[in-house]
């Protein structure tokens, strides 16, 4: 029974630390497509939240001390919303392609992010490890439960926990208050929420950067509790991934939480594959791209299903 406790706790901890980066972003994801736009940039959005968080983590360590990663992950939201500035002006103002524009976000901001990491790092592709980072943490009260507090609170992810809880609250704002009505409004009926008085404009901003903030958070967090440095491969698909939960808990909050901790365990069957028994002769390859590939399944088997906001990638032309 012990064994069995130790194993489950390994396996919950491995799944909640690679699922950390995938809530914020898929939460960030929802809230720009309720209101109406599509954001695919969301991969470029993780790159540069991952590759400020680092520099300043590596920057400003010895001045927060333990408090750095925390910090860390507020300064790559604030250069993940402006980033997704640059989708806002294209989608809303110049009216282009949302795919388009998403792409372009994907392939500039790795080479931005490089070209930066050469330019503050004597021409190295990649940045110093960092000293501060997330590490495991024990939820203080809640690891005291018999058995559970063993499984899913004890040498678990702190960064994890916060996300769940932004989760829940994440649902409240979209169903529950008058923002969310409104955004939900403008990315169903865009004419109907403007006739209404509603700003149209302002709200799909509000919606593409609230998903740059919580996207530059989930690069953040996956910089500074799995990489534990900015590289090219810092950021390797973790954005498609986060979209594809998105979509497979169907623009719902609560849904893309679950979806994004499933595909979290799929990310972490790499690391922990050895602990668990019938899993643990499958080769590592295979276990590594798992996760694309539970992906790709799920892409075919729901996208079919889901309906998303009825106006999500319209381009809107207010009405004189």
């Amino acid at each position: 029974m012990e064994n069995f406790i130790s194993t489950l706790s390994i396996v919950v901890s491995s799944a909640l630390i690679y699922a950390a980066p995938l809530i914020f972003t898929a939460l960030g994801g929802t809230f720009s497509e309720r209101s109406g736009i599509v954001n695919v940039g969301l991969e470029g959005i993780m790159v540069m939240g991952a590759f400020s968080s680092i520099v300043f983590n590596l920057s400003m360590g010895d001045v927060f001390g333990n408090w750095t990663p925390w910090v860390g992950l507020l300064v790559g939201g604030g250069i993940g919303l402006i980033f997704s500035l640059i989708h806002a002006v294209a989608t809303v103002n110049l009216r282009a392609n949302h795919i388009v524009s998403g792409t372009v976000i994907n392939m500039l901001a790795p080479a931005l992010a490089i070209f930066l990491t050469r330019v503050l790092y004597e021409g190295r592709g990649q940045t110093d490890f960092i000293k501060f980072n997330f590490g495991k943490s024990n939820i203080p009260l809640l690891e005291h439960i018999p058995i559970l507090g063993d499984i899913f609170f004890k040498g678990t992810s702190a960064a994890a926990f916060v996300a769940i809880l932004i989760a829940v609250l994440a649902w409240y704002i979209l169903f529950k208050s008058r923002f969310g009505l409104r955004l939900r409004s403008v990315g169903e009926h865009p004419q109907a929420a403007d006739t209404l008085g509603i700003n149209v404009y302002l709200m799909r901003y509000a919606g593409v950067m609230i998903s740059g903030f919580l996207g530059g958070i989930g690069g953040a967090v996956a910089a500074q509790s799995i990489s534990l440095n900015f590289s090219v491969s810092t950021i390797a698909g973790q954005g498609f991934i986060a979209l594809a939960a998105m979509i497979f808990g169907k623009w719902n909050p609560l849904g893309a939480m679950g979806a994004a901790i499933f595909f979290g365990f799929a990310q972490s069957l790499s690391v922990i594959g050895s602990y668990i028994p019938i899993i643990k002769d499958v080769p590592p390859v295979a276990l590594q791209i798992s996760p694309y590939i539970l992906t790709i399944i799920v892409l075919v088997a729901f996208i079919g299903k889901s309906q998303g906001p009825a106006a999500n990638g319209e381009t809107y032309i207010k009405s004189k």
